[in-house]
Order: C-alpha cells, then sequence, then structure tokens
C-alpha cells in the first residue's frame, strides 16, 4: 500500500472502530423492554464536550437500574409515568411534559409505574470519548 494511502486508512479504521462502539454501547446497557434511540451527538463550542440526545422507551413496569453519565443529563418526559431515582433526593414521579435535571456524576435510576409504555428525551452534556453510561 503505497504511502499516500496509509493516512486516509488509518483514519477510516478509527472510524469504523467508534462507530461500533457507539452502535453497541446503549444495546450492551440496557435491560429488556428498554429501547434506547440515538437522535444526534455534536461537538460543542467548549474544548473536549459534547452533546448527545437520546429518546428512552421503558415498557411498562421496567426499570433502568442505578446508573451514572459523564455530564449533566436534561430529562424531558415525552409519555407515560416515570419514577426517578435520584442519590441524596427523594424519589420524585414524573409524566408527560415534566422535567428533571441531573448532575453530572449523579447515581440515580428509573422506573415506568404506568400502564404504558414511558418515554423520555435525555439530553446530556459530557465529556467526549468517555462512556456515556456506568452501570453502578
Amino acid at each position: 500500500m503505497g504511502y499516500r494511502l496509509l493516512p486516509a486508512v488509518r483514519i477510516l479504521a478509527s472510524a469504523a472502530v467508534l462507530a461500533v462502539n457507539l452502535l453497541t454501547l446503549p444495546t450492551a446497557a440496557q435491560p429488556a423492554g428498554v429501547t434506547r434511540t440515538d437522535l444526534q451527538r455534536h461537538d460543542l463550542s467548549a474544548p473536549g464536550s459534547e452533546a448527545v440526545q437520546v429518546r428512552v422507551d421503558l415498557a411498562p413496569g421496567v426499570a433502568f437500574g442505578r446508573h451514572t453519565h459523564p455530564g449533566e443529563e436534561i430529562i424531558y418526559v415525552l409519555a407515560g409515568a416515570i419514577e426517578y431515582d435520584v442519590e441524596g433526593k427523594p424519589p420524585v414521579t414524573l409524566k408527560a411534559g415534566d422535567v428533571l435535571f441531573i448532575p453530572a456524576g449523579t447515581v440515580h435510576a428509573a422506573r415506568n409505574v404506568g400502564q404504558d409504555t414511558a418515554s423520555e428525551l435525555a439530553t446530556y452534556i459530557v465529556e467526549k470519548d468517555k462512556p456515556l453510561l456506568t452501570l453502578k
């Protein structure tokens, strides 16, 4: 292979590894009855930071266990009723139209307490190149 093609091959290989990591991360950490749909991911003007938006759907009675994120999470409940258990605070149940802010590194969990599928729009302001989610 010519020396001129080597940088392009390296870039393509790095992009392929990154794509595989991004596609497998959400499914590796989610229990049955939880669907995470990545909507968008963009670099921010703050160096080393990015915004990530994810739609999370929880089947009735399903919980997403204790976890953290490497940055802030801003939640907007789209449908249903979701109980959030945020470390250091009493549990709170939110319904469609309600919002919640979770500080970086804070342990929290969510559970669908309604009879129908519950959905949230989660916006993360996180450090790039760190796992979006760490189970506790």
